[in-house]
């Protein structure tokens, strides 16, 4: 091994990346500021409750076990998928349920009992988000875009799929009724993005969870995170925990060092950041003009929303739950707007429940059972107010909206728990006005637009995860780890 690599980040996407240059003969160091690998994906274990921090829906299998193959190695040697079925049940404050799973005929089925009108609509849009899927993941969400000339190449096919609309916009051209609008359009939401204003090509979710299924890690997504740890350490690489970078050294245009609290100091050929972008350009880049003004570029753009989740664990078991279940509020539109726009809290939301001991009753003390309730909430920049006094207030709200909906004495039946705001992103994550996802992505923030996967003015200091091409979820980031591998081994 002639070059050596550190990766800042120890998150789906530093892991990733750190497996692809280990497997191809590269040093390589990953350093990480907490005490547990996995950035977004960390875990608790609370009272016996083991708690996942998410993200807690696996799609596309086959992108995790391209990182075993890449040495002769099998996935399923040091992690336990489970399929997930339904996919999600999504529940709106009327009482309907509507079952979402990659089961054809029951699917139409569930289409049908909202408005029979809309099945011939959905196989129209099933082509739709077909196409985009090709051209939007399978073609570009691996490759890298560092020029506009590659943006051009690209712009047939998004002008094809008129890119410029939003997935709501699309879903509506194929389907009436409201419910399945928004049943075919929430996704966005899961990688940080409005369904009102994310580019429609954003629709190839659906079509990815439809090939790929939706599927868990047996003992929690932290199981993945371990398994992945395990692969890259078997390779001959080297975690650092608990040692926050503090410093990326430069000389002249080149990257040639990384400093960390502890003191350790590492000469390095390359190093690529699974970090938060801001905290990268705006922290740890001080001698670096370059990142100064990308910095201040960054800071004009548009970021994400954050999340409020609530981790909590209860007695009794509950098999009528799903594993997750989208709870809409009375509003769909205008709730949006709050979040997006207007940066309040609204009296209503929406909630995405996570039930994993459904699937894997290990994760929570027997006859007990593990939750989590997350809602979408303004960033930090648009919502100014003080979480410590929030907090207990919303956290109430939101338990009380799921006692009334599912659980009628949740709170009696409540052992342990504790949320999550958008300070312990900031804080934990040095994550950009306590964003959840980074950069929000609209189409003027995706691809060339979008962070690059290998600097501008330093050509040995790379990119991988959210805020980098193509974007946010566990396919996204193993995708960006893919494209920054090719060029960093290149």
């Amino acid at each position: 091994m002639t070059r050596r690599a550190v990766v800042v980040g120890a998150g789906f996407g530093g892991l990733a990346l750190a497996i692809r240059l280990q497997s191809a003969g590269v040093a390589t160091t990953i350093v990480e500021s907490r005490d547990k690998p996995g950035g977004r994906a960390y875990f608790w274990q609370q009272d016996g409750f083991t708690f996942d921090a998410g993200p807690t829906v696996i799609t596309d299998p086959a992108c995790l076990e391209e990182l075993w193959s890449l040495s002769g190695q099998r996935m399923a040697d040091d992690v336990t998928l489970d399929p997930v079925q339904p996919f999600y049940r999504l529940n709106w404050p009327d009482g309907t349920n509507f079952d979402y799973t990659n089961d054809d005929a029951l699917l139409r089925s569930e289409i049908n009992k909202l408005n029979p009108a809309d099945v011939a609509g959905y196989g129209k849009f099933l082509e739709y988000a077909a196409g985009v899927y090709h051209e939007g993941y399978e073609k570009l969400g691996t490759v890298a875009f560092l020029d506009f000339a590659s943006m051009i190449k690209a712009a047939p096919a998004l002008a094809k799929y008129q890119a410029w609309r939003s997935v709501y916009s699309i879903v509506s051209k194929f389907v009436t009724d409201e419910r399945l609008r928004q049943a075919l359009s929430f996704h966005t939401l899961l990688v940080g993005g409005n369904p009102m204003t994310t580019s429609a090509i954003y629709a190839l979710i659906h079509k990815l969870e439809r090939d790929g299924g939706v599927w868990f890690a047996r003992g929690g997504t932290n199981r993945l995170v371990a398994g992945m740890v395990a692969l890259f350490e078997r390779l001959g690489g080297t975690l650092r925990l608990s040692d926050p970078v503090t410093r990326i050294e430069t000389l002249g245009d080149r990257v040639t060092a990384v400093e960390t609290a502890s003191g350790w100091r590492e000469p390095v050929d390359m190093v690529a950041a699974n970090a938060d972008i801001m905290h990268v350009y705006r922290d740890l880049l001080p001698e670096s003009g370059a990142a100064r003004r990308t910095a201040a570029r960054l800071e004009r753009k548009r970021y994400s929303p954050s999340l409020f989740v609530v981790h909590f664990g209860v007695k009794g078991t509950w098999p009528g739950i799903p594993h997750h279940m989208i709870l809409f509020g009375p509003r769909y539109k205008g709730l949006l707007d709050d979040i997006y726009e207007h940066g309040v809290l609204s009296e209503d939301f929406s909630l995405y429940l996570h039930h994993p001991t459904v699937t894997d009753p290990s994760l929570a003390p027997e006859g007990d059972s593990t939750f989590y309730v997350l809602a979408p909430v303004p960033h930090t920049g648009k919502f100014t107010g003080d979480w410590d006094t929030v907090r207990p207030i919303l956290e109430k709200r939101i338990l009380d909206e799921v006692g009334r909906r599912l659980i009628p004495d949740i709170h009696d039946r409540i052992v342990t728990k504790f949320s999550y705001a958008p300070t312990d992103f900031a804080h934990d994550l040095n994550a950009h006005l306590g964003s959840a996802f980074s950069l929000e992505p609209i189409l003027t923030q995706s691809a060339y637009f979008r962070v690059h996967n290998r600097d501008d003015a330093i050509p040995n200091l790379f990119f991988v995860g959210a805020g980098t091409h193509p974007g946010a979820g566990i396919p996204g980031v193993v995708g960006s780890a893919k494209a920054t591998a090719a060029l960093m081994l290149s």
